[in-house]
């Protein structure tokens, strides 16, 4: 039987993935006695963890949300970054995103209703590039007040500063009150950026967070407009690709490789990278040539689903005939080498005396 530290632990951690644990599987999960479970229960509840006791056929515990996180306990500031740096760990590249959601689930079922309800608001969607800026420091209270209004689907109203022309130091001169809808709140390269719809302007605008200045109160709610695309990944990635030369390429497709999106992301300088689970991601890529690109993205040693468009299928199609041509076609026998033969030369030289 492990250490009593241990078994509670471990008591805790069960209790924290599902709602209803009955006694008995509980008993043998821990592989002790159900008296032992009763015990351990009323220990974690002295430490101030709220576990009741249902009734039932075989009866049983759950972990309810209490008034505090014991033993740990947090301030508001610090939640909200708990729940930033665990929504935006997805992008890592180290493959926790299914430990990051479960982790969030559990911070926020103990937490007070208060704490609760800012993280339930916090909703960010992580879109990052393989090479990663240092980007400027955005206040936390922004972030809250960005994505509480995404959330609540409500119009925005902000003062922003744009950049400054080039040449110029610092930032240029703010610009009039904007009034936005709201979609995303997003990271790029290491940045945060609101995607929203201009009420003004009527057209979709990524604005930086670090510039954005929010007014209260916030305007009526909205109806969500259908982002071009569907897609706010890729509607991010273009925004910023048709603004980058890097990414003006003639040829540009979509495959879906059997890959995780970390290791597909170190060996990808100007592309898009999305993670669609633990093995298995979307690229997007340019290239200045359809074969080019097919064979670029043949490096990876993976099962490729085009996506499109019907060029790239087509360059995989040619490539695959060349390199089954190439597989099959038995081999010129290589011409022996023969020695070299010198030969002597002899040059007359003409009769001075003629």
């Amino acid at each position: 039987m492990p250490k009593t530290s241990a078994r509670l632990l471990s008591l805790l951690s069960l209790l924290q993935t599902r709602r209803d644990w009955p006694g008995a599987l509980l008993a043998e999960r821990l592989d002790i006695s159900p008296r032992t479970v009763r015990r351990d229960v009323d220990r974690l509840r002295e430490l101030g963890y709220p576990i009741v006791a249902f009734k039932g056929p075989a009866g049983g515990y759950r972990l309810e949300a209490g008034t505090e996180l014991p033993p740990l306990l947090f301030d508001d500031e610090q939640a909200i970054a708990l729940a930033i740096a665990l929504q935006i760990a997805t992008t890592t590249g180290a493959g926790i995103a299914e430990a990051a959601a479960r982790a969030l689930n559990t911070v926020r079922q103990v937490m007070p209703a208060r704490l609760r309800h800012r993280i339930d608001t916090l909703q960010v969607t992580a879109v990052e590039r393989p090479t990663i800026r240092p980007g400027p420091q955005v206040d936390s209270g922004v972030l809250m007040a960005l994505s509480a209004a995404v959330h609540a689907r409500e119009v925005l109203r902000f003062d922003y500063t744009p950049a400054s022309p080039p040449g110029a130091e610092g930032n240029g001169a703010p610009t009039p009150p904007r009034r936005v809808q709201p979609h995303h709140l997003v990271t790029w390269d290491g940045r945060w950026y609101l995607v929203a719809w201009d009420l003004d302007r009527e057209d979709w605008r990524t604005f930086r967070a670090d510039r954005i200045t929010p007014r209260t109160p916030t305007g009526p709610r909205f109806t969500p407009r259908e982002l071009p695309g569907g897609d706010v990944a890729a509607f991010v990635a273009s925004k910023f690709w048709d603004s980058d030369s890097s990414g003006n390429w003639p040829c540009r497709g979509e495959v879906i490789l059997d890959l995780p999106a970390a290791a597909v992301s170190r060996f990808t300088r100007y592309g898009f990278v999305e993670e669609l689970g633990p093995n298995r991601c979307r690229l997007v890529l340019g290239s200045w040539s359809w074969p080019g690109l097919a064979a670029t993205i043949g490096k990876f040693d993976a099962d490729i689903e085009v996506v499109g468009p019907a060029e790239l299928k087509a360059a995989f199609a040619s490539l695959a005939r060349r390199y089954a041509n190439a597989a099959t076609l038995p081999s010129r026998p290589s011409r022996p080498s023969r020695p070299s033969r010198l030969r002597r030369i002899t040059v007359s030289r003409p009769d001075p005396g003629r």
